[in-house]
């Protein structure tokens, strides 16, 4: 009995070929960004979110030249009739930025194409955050707009009492709701369910809330550290350290921890 060494065949040129085929360069993080900003419009359910958003700031416009005596008639009050239409159509779109992916199945298409989940929701959080500071931006211009082209009408002298310091405070609680929006997203995965648990959350808590503190000496006192919402409405009025300090930890309670639970869900679920 011999032994025979048998020397390793040379590689064919297409075996070579399929080893130093070059690894194609990640897509970079401002074109998924450029993504997710159509994703947010250019669908139908986005179309008319945004034409119900034009049609209602107009109609609270109109209720303000109306219903407010021209003694009255402030540049506040156009920016409100702007801004408060948003603080309602706003965390909707924050909602399907997210659920859209899953509701109509598109998520494994997306993932599929962008392996890092991480990235595609990051892109998503920086869109939703330009979003509102982008809403807020127009609601402040068309409120001026208006409310210069009413008062030179009308023969008034202009009143601007909105302060650069008060339009921040009012750009950080719509920040606060889109992002509440997107929290639910993120936890529901499915429109329908986080829509609704977006009103739960900003029609009846606030209900029941104000139900309790008038019932409840303790939490009259306290609630303002564990409801969001009356720590938010403070963001509407001069704000002291005790205020901030309020906002931030009802803030980690109802949205930074929730925020965490639902990026680790979407990390981790089965895309279907």
């Amino acid at each position: 009995m011999t032994t025979t060494t048998l020397a390793p065949e040379p590689a064919t040129p297409a075996a070579a070929h399929r080893r130093e085929r070059a690894v194609p360069a990640p897509i970079p993080f401002g074109r998924i960004a450029g993504i997710e900003l159509r994703k947010m419009f250019d669908t139908r359910s986005g179309f008319w979110l945004m034409a119900s958003l034009v049609v209602l700031s107009l109609a609270a416009t109109a209720a303000t030249i109306v219903f407010v005596d021209a003694d009255n008639l402030d540049y506040e009050g156009f920016a409100s009739a702007w801004g408060i239409p948003m603080s309602v159509i706003l965390p909707m779109i924050a909602v399907l930025a997210v659920t859209s992916e899953w509701s109509a199945r598109s998520a494994l298409t997306t993932f599929t194409l962008v392996p890092g989940r991480g990235r595609v929701i990051g892109a998503k959080a920086v869109v939703t955050a330009l979003v509102g500071v982008a809403a807020i931006a127009v609601a402040a211009l068309v409120g001026a707009l208006g409310y210069l082209g009413v008062a030179t009408v009308m023969d008034l002298d202009p009143v601007w009492n909105l302060s650069f310091a008060e339009l921040a405070r009012v750009t950080l609680a719509s920040e606060i709701g889109m992002f509440m929006g997107f929290m639910l997203g993120m936890l529901f995965r499915n429109s329908p369910a986080a829509i609704v648990a977006y009103f739960v959350y900003a029609l009846v808590l606030p209900t029941v809330s104000s139900a309790l503190a008038s019932t409840n000496t303790w939490w009259a006192e306290h609630a303002t550290w564990f409801d969001l919402n009356w720590a938010t409405m403070n963001l509407y009025s001069e704000m002291t350290d005790k205020m901030w300090a309020q906002l931030g930890v009802a803030s980690v309670i109802w949205l930074v921890v929730p925020l965490l639970v639902g990026l680790r869900l979407v990390l981790k679920s089965e895309v279907k």
